[in-house]
Protein backbone atom coordinates (compact mmCIF):
# COMPACT_ATOMS: atom_id res chain seq x y z
CA UNK A 1 0.00 0.00 0.00
CA UNK A 2 1.07 3.46 -1.04
CA UNK A 3 1.64 5.31 2.21
CA UNK A 4 -0.55 8.47 2.76
CA UNK A 5 2.33 11.71 2.43
CA UNK A 6 3.58 13.65 5.54
CA UNK A 7 4.24 17.28 5.34
CA UNK A 8 7.58 17.89 3.89
CA UNK A 9 6.94 15.38 1.13
CA UNK A 10 5.29 18.10 -0.75
CA UNK A 11 4.37 21.90 -1.09
CA UNK A 12 1.87 23.46 1.36
CA UNK A 13 0.12 24.53 -1.88
CA UNK A 14 -0.97 20.45 -3.07
CA UNK A 15 -2.31 20.19 0.79
CA UNK A 16 -5.68 21.25 -1.36
CA UNK A 17 -5.47 18.25 -3.00
CA UNK A 18 -4.38 15.66 -0.82
CA UNK A 19 -6.89 16.65 2.05
CA UNK A 20 -10.04 15.44 -0.67
CA UNK A 21 -8.53 11.92 0.13
CA UNK A 22 -9.66 10.35 3.11
CA UNK A 23 -6.62 9.28 5.46
CA UNK A 24 -6.91 5.82 5.78
CA UNK A 25 -7.89 5.49 1.84
CA UNK A 26 -6.01 2.74 -0.09
CA UNK A 27 -5.06 5.55 -3.15
CA UNK A 28 -4.71 2.51 -5.94
CA UNK A 29 -8.41 1.69 -5.45
CA UNK A 30 -9.03 5.54 -5.39
CA UNK A 31 -7.64 5.93 -8.45
CA UNK A 32 -9.30 3.14 -10.13
CA UNK A 33 -12.79 4.00 -8.73
CA UNK A 34 -12.16 7.23 -9.96
CA UNK A 35 -12.10 6.15 -13.60
CA UNK A 36 -15.55 5.00 -12.85
CA UNK A 37 -17.35 8.40 -11.86
CA UNK A 38 -14.98 10.18 -14.98
CA UNK A 39 -16.67 8.03 -17.30
CA UNK A 40 -19.89 8.72 -15.35
CA UNK A 41 -19.98 12.25 -15.33
CA UNK A 42 -18.34 12.84 -19.21
CA UNK A 43 -20.60 10.52 -20.32
CA UNK A 44 -23.67 13.07 -19.75
CA UNK A 45 -22.32 15.85 -21.61
CA UNK A 46 -23.02 15.81 -24.87
CA UNK A 47 -20.37 16.75 -28.08
CA UNK A 48 -22.14 19.87 -28.44
CA UNK A 49 -22.02 20.26 -24.40
CA UNK A 50 -18.39 19.90 -24.43
CA UNK A 51 -17.59 22.99 -25.70
CA UNK A 52 -19.42 25.12 -22.75
CA UNK A 53 -17.71 26.86 -20.21
CA UNK A 54 -19.60 28.40 -17.01
CA UNK A 55 -18.23 31.94 -17.86
CA UNK A 56 -16.50 33.64 -20.21
CA UNK A 57 -12.36 32.82 -19.50
CA UNK A 58 -12.42 29.45 -18.20
CA UNK A 59 -11.90 26.41 -19.74
CA UNK A 60 -14.55 24.33 -21.54
CA UNK A 61 -15.26 21.09 -20.21
CA UNK A 62 -13.14 19.38 -22.98
CA UNK A 63 -10.62 21.72 -21.49
CA UNK A 64 -11.08 20.27 -18.19
CA UNK A 65 -11.13 17.49 -19.33
CA UNK A 66 -8.04 17.87 -21.03
CA UNK A 67 -6.07 19.37 -18.28
CA UNK A 68 -6.81 16.89 -16.06
CA UNK A 69 -4.80 13.83 -18.39
CA UNK A 70 -2.01 16.39 -18.79
CA UNK A 71 -1.41 17.07 -14.65
CA UNK A 72 -1.57 13.91 -14.42
CA UNK A 73 0.74 13.16 -16.94
CA UNK A 74 2.83 15.02 -15.64
CA UNK A 75 2.80 13.93 -11.56
CA UNK A 76 3.08 10.80 -12.82
CA UNK A 77 6.42 10.87 -14.65
CA UNK A 78 7.71 12.95 -11.92
CA UNK A 79 6.92 10.00 -9.46
CA UNK A 80 8.71 7.66 -12.06
CA UNK A 81 11.64 10.32 -12.28
CA UNK A 82 12.14 10.37 -8.52
CA UNK A 83 11.19 6.98 -7.99
CA UNK A 84 14.43 5.85 -10.03
CA UNK A 85 16.14 8.04 -8.29
CA UNK A 86 16.72 11.61 -9.87
CA UNK A 87 18.16 14.20 -8.08
CA UNK A 88 18.05 16.99 -10.67
CA UNK A 89 15.28 19.41 -10.12
CA UNK A 90 12.41 18.77 -12.49
CA UNK A 91 10.19 21.72 -14.06
CA UNK A 92 7.10 23.15 -13.32
CA UNK A 93 4.43 23.89 -15.75
CA UNK A 94 2.33 26.48 -16.78
CA UNK A 95 -1.41 24.90 -16.98
CA UNK A 96 -3.27 27.47 -18.69
CA UNK A 97 -0.69 27.63 -21.57
CA UNK A 98 -0.44 23.70 -22.09
CA UNK A 99 -4.57 24.34 -22.34
CA UNK A 100 -4.29 26.95 -24.62
CA UNK A 101 -1.78 24.82 -26.93
CA UNK A 102 -3.17 20.94 -26.47
CA UNK A 103 -6.59 22.30 -29.02
CA UNK A 104 -8.72 20.22 -27.10
CA UNK A 105 -11.45 21.76 -29.09
CA UNK A 106 -10.50 20.65 -32.66
CA UNK A 107 -10.92 16.62 -30.22
CA UNK A 108 -14.29 15.17 -29.93
CA UNK A 109 -14.78 14.41 -25.98
CA UNK A 110 -14.59 10.57 -26.87
CA UNK A 111 -11.51 11.11 -28.04
CA UNK A 112 -10.27 12.71 -24.88
CA UNK A 113 -12.21 10.74 -22.55
CA UNK A 114 -9.93 7.80 -24.33
CA UNK A 115 -6.74 9.56 -23.88
CA UNK A 116 -7.76 9.76 -20.03
CA UNK A 117 -8.16 6.23 -19.48
CA UNK A 118 -4.87 5.29 -21.62
CA UNK A 119 -2.69 7.40 -18.86
CA UNK A 120 -4.73 6.87 -16.03
CA UNK A 121 -4.31 3.07 -16.88
CA UNK A 122 -0.48 3.65 -17.02
CA UNK A 123 -0.40 5.48 -13.79
CA UNK A 124 -1.45 2.26 -12.05
CA UNK A 125 1.32 -0.12 -13.67
CA UNK A 126 3.67 2.54 -13.11
CA UNK A 127 2.31 2.87 -9.38
CA UNK A 128 1.83 -0.18 -8.66
CA UNK A 129 5.43 -1.09 -10.30
CA UNK A 130 7.59 0.85 -7.73
CA UNK A 131 9.05 -0.52 -5.01
CA UNK A 132 7.74 0.26 -1.46
CA UNK A 133 10.68 2.03 -0.54
CA UNK A 134 10.49 4.40 -3.48
CA UNK A 135 7.64 6.14 -2.30
CA UNK A 136 9.29 8.20 0.05
CA UNK A 137 12.37 8.98 -1.96
CA UNK A 138 12.49 12.65 -1.79
CA UNK A 139 13.21 14.59 -4.88
CA UNK A 140 12.35 17.51 -6.27
CA UNK A 141 10.00 19.30 -8.80
CA UNK A 142 8.88 23.19 -9.11
CA UNK A 143 11.48 23.89 -6.91
CA UNK A 144 9.93 22.28 -4.08
CA UNK A 145 10.59 18.63 -2.75
CA UNK A 146 8.31 16.00 -3.30
CA UNK A 147 7.60 11.96 -3.05
CA UNK A 148 6.15 9.34 -5.19
CA UNK A 149 3.82 8.83 -2.84
CA UNK A 150 2.45 12.51 -2.51
CA UNK A 151 2.41 12.68 -6.67
CA UNK A 152 0.08 10.14 -6.18
CA UNK A 153 -2.07 11.75 -4.05
CA UNK A 154 -2.07 14.90 -5.38
CA UNK A 155 -3.02 13.18 -8.63
CA UNK A 156 -6.40 11.39 -7.19
CA UNK A 157 -6.61 14.64 -5.24
CA UNK A 158 -6.79 17.26 -8.34
CA UNK A 159 -9.05 14.65 -10.11
CA UNK A 160 -11.28 15.58 -7.14
CA UNK A 161 -10.85 18.82 -6.92
CA UNK A 162 -11.78 19.28 -10.90
CA UNK A 163 -14.79 16.39 -10.60
CA UNK A 164 -15.87 18.92 -8.01
CA UNK A 165 -16.05 22.28 -9.89
CA UNK A 166 -17.52 19.89 -13.00
CA UNK A 167 -20.68 18.88 -10.60
CA UNK A 168 -20.40 22.26 -9.28
CA UNK A 169 -19.85 24.87 -12.33
CA UNK A 170 -20.87 22.96 -15.55
CA UNK A 171 -23.13 20.15 -14.99
CA UNK A 172 -25.94 21.90 -13.46
CA UNK A 173 -25.74 25.08 -16.26
CA UNK A 174 -26.16 22.26 -18.94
Amino acid sequence: MIPRPKPGEYNEYFSKYIQHIPDQANILEVLQKQRQEVEQLFGRVSEGEASFAYEPGKWSVKELLGHMVDTERIMAYRALCIARGEQKPLPGFEENDYVANAFFSERSLNNILDEYNTVREATLSLLRSLPAASFSRLGNANGSPITPSALAFIIAGHERHHMNILKERYLVKL
